[in-house]
């Protein structure tokens, strides 16, 4: 079975939005591991129906090498992000992984992805799931 991983921190509310969509949508289609950067995001993504869950660095840099997709905020890819809760081994695991990653626009940094409109959440989740994750699971 395939596996997706969603990363997340803080709150997990970015985790557990992206995973109930996901299962509404795919179902048990493929594994769901929620990595979160603290228990307490792990723990919300885990009450979203994610199959498996694990926090922090270690977990992170660890599982990532095993699992076919990436699902998170852009955060997930740079260093100290998420109030320094992205350690730089996180980032560099992150974006140096081999798995498709599927990069939400979201971020609390000083960071401007030029030509981007705002949009909410729920938009960027829905995008994610008809533009791109679609293909990505009908090729698994």
């Amino acid at each position: 079975m395939k596996r997706i991983c969603v990363i997340d921190g803080q709150g997990g509310g970015i985790g557990s939005t992206i995973i109930k969509k996901l299962k509404e949508c795919f179902g048990e289609k493929f594994e769901i591991i929620a990595l979160g950067t603290n228990a307490i995001a792990t723990s919300q993504m885990l009450k979203a129906r994610a199959n498996r869950g694990a926090s922090g660095e270690n977990a992170i840099v660890h599982t990532i090498k095993k699992v076919d997709a990436i699902i998170g905020p852009i955060g997930i890819i740079l260093a100290n992000a998420m109030m320094g809760e992205i350690t730089p081994k996180i980032a560099e695991a992150v974006a140096s992984s081999s798995a498709k990653k599927f990069l939400i626009p979201l971020t609390q940094e000083n960071i401007v992805i030029v030509g981007l409109s705002s949009i909410p959440l729920p938009h960027f989740i829905e995008s994610l799931i008809q533009e791109n994750l679609k293909d990505f699971v009908a090729s698994l």
